[in-house]
């Protein structure tokens, strides 16, 4: 990853002062996917973490999760798994709830999305406290894939949230705020 490159990206972000709540800072990354040089370092950054490990699945968690996990699923050759909100998936589903830094939320994914042959990267758009991905992760985790990587484009760094995970667990992030 070019640092540089990664710094342009930073510098595109928009902040949203209290949302979706009062006291809230939101790192709104909608300004770096409208951009197209931004959107391309951030893609060809992802793929470069990941392109050697053999990566099967890329499950990506709504909403934006969406956006950074279907590009790199194609950029790896490797199937997109979406991660949903209830309700929204029309095949069998297995669901986590979990408490996030403003309420509490829950994920459903296709009980035939993971195989235990599978290699899987979890993406998001942005690692706050972590409660969002950690609920992804151990949902994806009982479907008993070879391995599975937790990937963000970026992470503030001062709300802990790489704390959350098992110490056995890559996470990475493009970079931090």
């Amino acid at each position: 990853m070019n640092k540089q490159q990664l710094e342009k990206v930073k510098s595109v972000v928009r902040n949203i002062p209290d949302f979706p709540v009062p006291g809230i800072q939101f790192k709104d990354l909608t300004t770096a996917f409208k951009d197209p040089e931004a959107l391309q370092i951030m893609t060809d950054a992802m793929a470069d973490l990941y392109r050697d490990k053999g990566v099967t699945r890329v499950v990506g968690i709504e909403a934006r999760g969406f956006i950074g996990g279907a590009i790199l699923a194609t950029r790896l050759g490797a199937g997109f798994v979406p991660l949903r909100k209830p309700g929204k998936l029309p095949a069998e589903v297995i669901q986590k709830s979990y408490t996030k830094e403003y309420g509490t939320d829950t994920i459903e994914i296709h009980k035939d999305a993971i195989t235990p042959d599978d290699i899987v990267v979890i993406h998001d758009d942005l690692l706050a406290t972590g409660g969002t991905m950690l609920a992804a992760y151990e949902l994806v985790k009982s479907m008993n894939p070879k391995k599975v990587y937790i990937n963000f484009i970026c992470d503030l760094a001062d709300l802990h949230g790489r704390d959350v995970f098992p110490p056995d667990v890559e996470v990475t992030s493009l970079f931090t705020f």
